[in-house]
């Protein structure tokens, strides 16, 4: 009689796991925290009104919120890298509460641009451990694992206009005060979040360093330095033209339509959905057809419609809004992707130029845009606008996603 051999079950590689769980609890996190951020342009009418504020004093604001998490991301994430710190998130959704407290009681300009800072901090500490938390609990499928995390942002920027309309309008400047509980929730769940990073980090700890010196190409230094100039190029006119739609757009609306604040806020909030779920579809599609050309189609696919969308009727413009929204933040986590694989090893510096650096140089065009406007009125700087999707036909020199591949290979 013949006795059954019974195999052993084989071990399963932890490092090749997708934690939906986790990405999902991230993406949620990620969400609040952008749609914290994003109530703060998109109450810019409010604020211009209660306190009598310039367009240029407007873009301060814009200014001093997402140029402090520019700032500061690309710091954290190089510290994070040496040296992990995920209990470094809820740390950082406590500034983002007291952002969010005193800007429900400033009083005056400068309090104003205090609260932001703080909310800004919040933002710079969220992202690149954020991202990192998303590599770990990836395995395999990155493109997806990022398109979730990037989604809950998008979405919560997407939301901003929404809640304007339901919290900001009927309570004005103090309805701030409701996203204190917001970023409360967010820090309770980012404390199950880190628990969970610092045990995974542990699994996984990389193996001490060889002693022995390894050569580098020099020319693939130069090579991928000028690649990540490049994206980070891209990124600059992606997120002008975005700071544009979300920061004055509504202006434009009122002027042009005869619009009220909360009507205006609809095209905004059709542009802002309409792009978490390109910036969803983006890793997939990346996934599929690559990187290289999505980055390139999400710019230069769009131009048509962003320059002729001043002329067109107000119906049409809810068609743009949302066509163009999808179109423009597909790209959205696959440069971050593309960022990571391009300097792998570096997930939370390469997370912190190419996210910090989308806020920073939104921080940039909206303080420039709120000065072209005062100086040339809102028509003129609108229409030129339109033009800043064609500069992404730098996404042409990217290396291809099989040089991105060859790369990895060599290292």
């Amino acid at each position: 009689m013949q006795t059954a051999t019974v195999q052993p079950k084989p071990k399963v590689n932890l490092d090749q796991q997708t934690t939906y769980r986790v990405l999902f609890a991230i993406s949620f996190v990620h969400l609040l925290n952008d749609s914290i951020q994003s109530v703060i342009p998109a109450i810019f009418p409010i604020l211009q009104e209660s306190m009598n504020l310039t367009y240029f004093q407007l873009g301060m604001i814009g200014f001093a919120l997402n140029m402090t998490a520019s700032i500061m991301q690309p710091f954290v994430g190089f510290y994070t890298d040496k040296r992990p710190s995920p209990f470094l998130l809820p740390m950082g959704m406590f500034f983002t509460f007291l952002g969010m407290l005193g800007l429900a009681f400033a009083s005056n300009f400068y309090f104003v641009l205090l609260s932001v800072v703080l909310v800004g901090v919040g933002s710079a500490v969220f992202h690149p451990e954020g991202s990192r938390v998303v590599y770990l609990a990836a395995g395999q499928r990155r493109g997806l694992a990022q398109s979730i995390f990037q989604v809950g942002g998008n979405a919560g920027q997407a939301l901003a206009p929404i809640m304007t309309v339901l919290i900001f309008v009927p309570l004005g400047q103090f309805g701030a005060i409701w996203f204190t509980f917001v970023a409360a929730m967010a820090s309770i769940v980012l404390l199950f979040v880190a628990r969970w990073a610092k045990e995974r980090m542990h699994v996984f700890a990389p193996p001490k360093k060889s002693q022995a010196v390894r050569k580098v190409n020099p020319e693939k230094i130069k090579a991928v330095r000028i690649a990540m100039g490049l994206l980070l190029f891209f990124i600059f006119a992606r997120s002008w033209y975005h700071a544009s739609i979300t920061n004055y757009y509504p202006f434009y609306l009122m002027q042009e339509y005869g619009l009220l604040v909360e009507e205006a806020q609809i095209y905004i909030f059709i542009f802002l959905a309409a792009g978490a779920v390109g910036t969803f579809m983006g890793g997939p599609l990346a996934d599929r057809f690559g990187k290289k050309k999505i980055i390139l189609f999400s710019m230069l696919g769009s131009a048509p419609l962003t320059l002729i969308l001043p002329y067109v009727s107000q119906e049409w413009a809810y068609a743009i809004f949302l066509i163009n929204g999808f179109i423009i933040l597909s790209s959205f986590s696959v440069t971050v992707v593309y960022a990571q694989e391009l300097v792998p090893g570096k997930i939370g510096t390469v997370t912190g130029l190419t996210i910090g650096l989308a806020f920073g140089m939104g921080a940039l065009g909206s303080l420039a845009l709120g000065g072209l406007v005062d100086i040339f009125s809102l028509t003129p700087v609108m229409i030129a606008a339109g033009f800043l999707p064609l500069i992404g036909v730098v996404a042409y020199f990217l290396p291809s996603d099989q040089k991105l591949r060859e790369w990895a290979e060599e290292a």
